[in-house]
């Protein structure tokens, strides 16, 4: 991203005669594939560290969501965020179900790849985006309000975010950096993570576990950590939009904050008691997070530094909202990715040099003050256009809808009641699942009885 140039769609100057330079192209289509790898990734990360009774449900909602939002990006989506500015706000339906959209001639977003490619890797960008926030709402919310939650809150909040940020909008003309998603992503999914954790309550049980349920399988978990990670170099280094030493620099930042805010959460959760295996794969899912919007501003020694800041954020921001708030963020989605995107995106006003990115800027550690001014204000507009507008949607779905399932529901778990199966066949169920469904039918006649 940090190599567009905000401008309308059309050819670029650097794009000779429609020719692309097939390296790069290499490099994107395969940054895209990595991205996509991270969505079933987040789906076992999530599986794992929820209760049995709940996998099928996370996996469901975030392998569902990809087709949804893979459809709505397709047919308008690309078009909203990338086409021409109206008035730096949002962009217009001209590249509708991508028309327009070359697979032979690049445009000014992309000067050096085709304009298609672009697409689908910022289409993996605009998928993962609301399906982060499922880790903050997990085992307590509807199929069909996941359904809604997600559509909408993609066309109110990222597709505008995007635009204002990586489209050519107003907050990139007054020249605000990202380079993988800090902010776009980051920030905008962690905040709505907790404006949702906060309207829905929370779960049955909360208070007994201290917010920490037992993980049903931390194997899952681990593979799917490893999935992110490895899906991660696509997620940064792939924003280069090119083979080189940008791309590099991200590689290297990327792995550099990941472990070192993972060496922190295990020598936090060692002191605590033991070496935690949940607390190292949170560590180093905070550290990617965070070094996501500087990974291609920054030097690797810079990239240390913000590394260890990341993981005591997020280890002391678990503690707080969880622990002494009481805030039911499931899996901590507000600490681990709001907050660290957060910080972040702000390092990169301090850390960013010119040299590591000539399409950046300097930031205050190399005398430029303006640079960090612009990026608080992407951060606090961002953050309270997300607050506020995952409010009003989840106010009109509750209203509508119902966001949240009843208690019974809840303690029989989703999979069986939103999906009708079981993610492990080691429990008799023969008896429960004709009893989950008189009660359903109960339900449904109960109320249809009472509404007419």
């Amino acid at each position: 991203m940090s190599s567009s140039s905000g401008s309308d769609h059309g050819l670029s100057p650097n794009c000779v005669d429609g020719r692309v330079d097939t390296g790069d192209t290499t490099w994107v289509l395969l940054s895209t594939i990595l991205v996509l790898g991270m969505m079933p990734g987040l789906a076992f990360f999530e599986a794992g560290l929820l209760r049995m009774k709940n996998t099928l449900s996370i996996i469901t909602q975030i392998i569902s969501g990809i087709v949804v939002l893979t459809v709505m990006w397709q047919a308008f989506g690309y078009s909203l965020t990338f086409g021409p500015s109206q008035k730096g706000i949002i962009g217009n339906l001209d590249n509708a179900f991508l028309i327009g959209v070359s697979y032979t001639d690049c445009n000014s977003h992309a000067p050096n790849i085709p304009s298609a490619a672009y697409a689908m890797f910022m289409m993996m960008f605009a998928n993962i985006t609301p399906l982060l926030m499922t880790g903050a709402y997990a085992e307590r919310v509807k199929y069909r309000s996941f359904i809604l939650l997600t559509v909408f809150w993609e066309i109110i909040v990222f597709y505008p975010v995007a635009h204002w940020i990586w489209g050519g909008g107003w907050l990139q003309r007054m020249g605000v950096l990202d380079f993988a998603g800090g902010i776009v992503i980051h920030t905008s999914a962690g905040v709505g993570a907790l404006v949702v954790a906060l309207y829905l309550g929370r779960r049955k049980g909360f208070e007994k576990y201290g917010g920490e349920f037992p993980p049903s399988n931390i194997p899952l978990a681990c593979l799917g950590a490893a999935l992110l990670w490895m899906g991660w170099f696509g997620f940064n280094a792939g924003s280069a939009l090119a083979a080189g030493s940008v791309a590099a620099s991200a590689v290297a930042s990327t792995q550099i904050g990941g472990s070192f805010s993972g060496i922190v959460w295990i020598i936090l959760s060692w002191l605590k008691g033991k070496p935690s295996t949940v607390a190292v794969i949170n560590g180093v899912i905070a550290g990617l997070a965070g070094i996501t919007p500087a990974s291609g501003f920054i030097n690797n020694q810079y990239s240390i530094g913000l590394g260890v800041v990341l993981g005591l954020a997020s280890y002391f921001s678990v503690f707080l909202l969880k622990h002494k708030l009481h805030i039911d963020d499931a899996l901590d989605v507000s600490s681990v990715h709001g907050l660290t995107g957060i910080i972040g995106a702000i390092a990169i006003g301090f850390c960013a040099e010119v040299k590591i990115n000539p399409a950046g800027a300097d930031g205050v550690f190399y005398g430029n003050a303006h640079l960090l001014g612009v990026q608080v204000l992407a951060v606090v507009v961002v953050g309270a256009w997300a607050a506020i507008a995952t409010l009003a949607i989840l106010i009109l779905i509750d209203k509508f809808v119902g966001l949240r399932i009843d208690e019974s529901e809840e303690e029989h778990g989703l999979d069986l009641v939103e999906h009708g199966e079981w993610s492990y066949d080691i429990i008799p169920h023969d008896n429960l699942y004709t009893q989950i469904n008189n009660e359903h039918r109960d339900n449904h006649h109960g109320h249809h009885a009472h509404k007419f």
